[in-house]
């Protein structure tokens, strides 16, 4: 394949983002919103604490 060639899809992003140029700032905004979030230790220690163990075949009753 040759050094310069770019799909069309490649293409195609690059001219959306000539057009758009607050698109990356908006997709930044997007991922700190759902991804980036501080994270308490206690809490998640909390969590872990108070988890049940599941049994091994949940279908099956000990009745």
């Amino acid at each position: 394949m040759a050094k310069n060639y770019e799909s069309e899809i490649t293409q195609f992003l690059k001219g959306f983002k000539q057009e758009h140029p607050e698109t990356d700032n908006r997709q930044r905004e997007g991922r700190g919103r759902l991804w980036d979030k501080q994270v308490d230790a206690e809490l998640q220690e909390g969590y872990r604490a108070g988890r049940v163990a599941q049994p091994a075949y949940v279908y099956y009753s000990n009745d």
